[in-house]
């Protein structure tokens, strides 16, 4: 016996007298985006085959024709019809042709030299020395795809993340809420008691129409149970995401994969879980054992060293078999952080939030040779085709309208298995295109040549970073000292970030009165705002990561792939003369000195007034997150350092 669904619109009395397992305070928690609330909904959009779909669109391919993306002699995409043939990623173009003859081999765009733009080539395969992959076409359908769900949503109730090229996480929640007391106007009434902690009502529906989704089994004596406020959020989770893949599909042509659950870990395995064109739904029943046959390798974040940890010290790679392992013995293996963490992903528990951001943090250019080149001449024309496709991707992020400015550009050179980083700071106040960049890059290749012992040059790695956000009708207090020529129109800043190569400011103090600054202690030396820091990254974080592009084994580690998260290290340079003792920088008068500690303090003002979020109290095991390395608490911008003679330390609020 079943009652109407609840996908039919229509208001449904709650006149049972049984009580719901979950309370209204959870209800309400929806409406907040709360990581904690057992009635969390998310989403995980997953485009089939993305490059290889994006060849097909491209060249008009009919859907059953097998295609591969093949990069020189590789393939990067092999779409569903060509892997009945067993076609996959680690097959060269040459296997995968004798595999199938039809196949459709395309190669990807590449940059070339004298091109002021990325181009398809015939050719591109056997000019793998003149020739540097672009995967901007990708990129470029991808932004009209996340567009385009953002589009298909409540512009007010949607959170969403991108997580890479072709993924994409919702945080449905407060969405669902809007549309659950649409549904079910008795939930819009407080509770009778007045206490949040009360349970709901329990829902009428003793059966859920799941059309055409892939429903996770129960076990037969879970299955009859009826529905709960969690398997009704999940339907409607469910609704929305069918509506976002329809709109997909029929405006651009594209078909993905979604999986719907209470949190991103689970949500992301259903995705997975039948593809291509499906989406599956698992219900919070349904989490144990649908994990059960996951390899704990599969799960997000344990792909990697951490993974191979587990199965190496505990013997299997079940999430069945890990989940008979004490917590204690996870403690005494892995520590207790880890442990915690561990402990609670293999059983579906993830309460990491949907980050909204999608800004890149940094963009790299790179190509390694083969053979390696010998000439600074041959070095040059690489960098001009650096610094093109960087260019062009920072026009896209919005730099001709100051909407995003990187602030350094970094330079990594490979010759006998040594790394060598050069690094400068990118005014924001003078004009940034393709050719101030390309002069920005020779400088630093000459710096490096200096040095001696450069070639041959295995790799060659370009990357702009340190972004600062542009903002309207007001301005940071950095922007008051700039130089009055190097200030931008109509570009205020409401910031100067700490992680940015900061201007040196010309103004002169005024000698008639002490310089303010003499009337404040001073911070540790520790805590620095690195001006003209020079940055230097080791061998292992030049590498794509795969953060961009989780699910491609081969652009893992394909140094082609010219996008990518970098983590940068500072290392303080040595000077002569007056030296700052917060940022090291040096100053040839007095003057300059003290007009620099002013910039300093009034810096100091506004970054007291910024209130910055924080994870108090909250371990870091319970944001979904695999613990970091433990080491020594950081003390960077703590007080504490001694005052000198005459000095007393201010008191606000």
């Amino acid at each position: 016996m079943s009652s109407p669904s609840p996908s039919s619109g229509a208001s449904s009395p709650l006149r049972d007298a049984r009580r719901s397992r979950f309370t209204y305070r959870q209800l309400a928690q929806m409406a907040t985006y709360s990581t904690s609330t057992p009635l969390r909904v998310v989403a995980h959009i997953d485009l089939d085959a993305f490059y290889a779909q994006c060849e097909m669109i491209r060249l008009g391919v009919p859907e059953d024709k097998p295609l591969a993306v093949q990069q020189w002699q590789g393939l990067i995409a092999v779409n569903y019809p060509a892997r009945k043939w067993e076609i996959g990623r680690h097959c060269n173009i040459t296997e995968a042709k004798k595999l199938c003859p039809e196949l459709i081999a395309q190669h990807v765009a590449t940059w070339r030299e004298g091109d002021d733009k990325w181009a398809y080539r015939d050719d591109a395969a056997a000019n793998i020395a003149t020739d540097k992959v672009s995967l901007d076409p990708y990129r470029l359908q991808s932004r009209k795809i996340l567009a385009l769900i953002k589009e298909s949503l409540p512009k007010d109730l949607q959170k969403v993340e991108k997580a890479s090229i072709d993924e994409v996480f919702l945080d449905l929640s407060a969405h669902i809420h809007s549309e659950l007391l649409r549904r079910f106007p008795e939930l819009s009434n407080p509770p009778p008691s007045g206490d949040a902690a009360e349970s709901l009502p329990f829902p009428s529906a003793a059966a859920l129409d799941w059309r055409d989704d892939n429903l996770v089994v129960l076990e037969e004596d879970q299955e009859a149970l009826d529905p709960d406020w969690d398997d009704i959020v999940i339907l409607m989770g469910s609704e929305i995401v069918r509506g976002v893949r329809a709109q997909i599909r029929g405006k651009l042509g594209y078909t993905c994969s979604a999986g719907i659950a209470s949190n991103k870990l689970v949500s992301k395995l259903g995705s997975a879980f039948k593809k291509p064109n499906a989406q599956t739904v698992v219900r919070s029943r349904a989490v144990l054992p649908f994990l059960t046959a996951i390899k704990v390798t599969k799960m997000r974040n344990l792909g990697g060293k951490l993974g191979d940890q587990v199965v190496s010290t505990f013997g299997t790679e079940s999430v069945k078999e890990l989940r008979d392992i004490p917590l204690d013995q996870f403690k005494a293996r892995l520590g207790e952080e880890t442990a915690v963490w561990l402990y609670n992903t293999i059983r579906g528990i993830d309460h990491s939030e949907i980050n909204s951001r999608t800004q890149i943090k940094s963009m790299l250019s790179a190509k390694s040779f083969r053979p390696s080149i010998k000439t600074p001449e041959q070095a040059i024309k690489w960098l001009r085709i650096f610094a093109g496709d960087i260019y062009s991707r920072l026009v896209e992020e919005g730099i001709l309208e100051y909407k995003r400015w990187p602030r350094t550009i970094n330079l990594h050179h490979r010759h006998a298995g040594q790394t060598r980083s050069k690094s400068s700071s990118i005014s924001s106040g003078k004009a940034l295109d393709e050719q101030a960049l390309f002069t920005l890059a020779k400088e630093l290749l000459h710096q490096i040549i200096a040095e001696g012992d450069v070639w041959p040059c295995a790799n060659l790695s370009l990357s702009v970073g340190g972004f600062e956000e542009g903002v309207k009708n007001n301005m940071g207090i950095g922007a008051f000292f700039k130089k009055r020529d190097e200030t931008p129109p109509l570009r205020p800043f409401d910031t100067v970030p700490e992680s940015s190569t900061t201007e040196q400011q010309s103004k002169k103090p005024r000698l008639d009165k002490p310089s303010i600054h003499r009337f404040f202690h001073k911070r540790p030396a520790g805590d620095q705002d690195p001006l003209n820091v020079k940055e230097s990254l080791n061998a292992d974080q030049l590498q794509p990561n795969g953060a961009s592009f989780p699910q491609l084994d081969q652009e893992k580690n394909n140094p082609e792939i010219s996008s990518h998260e970098t983590t940068e290290t500072g290392n303080s340079a040595h000077f002569t003369g007056l030296s700052c003792l917060r940022c090291k920088a040096s100053f040839a008068d007095d003057m300059s000195f003290q007009s620099h500690q002013d910039w300093h303090f009034a810096k100091d003002i506004q970054d007291g007034e910024r209130v910055k979020p924080t994870f108090a109290g909250q371990p870091a095991a319970s944001r979904g997150h695999p613990p970091k390395g433990s080491g020594l608490a950081s003390k960077r911008g703590r007080g504490g350092s001694k005052l000198e003679q005459g000095q007393s330390k201010l008191t606000f609020g």
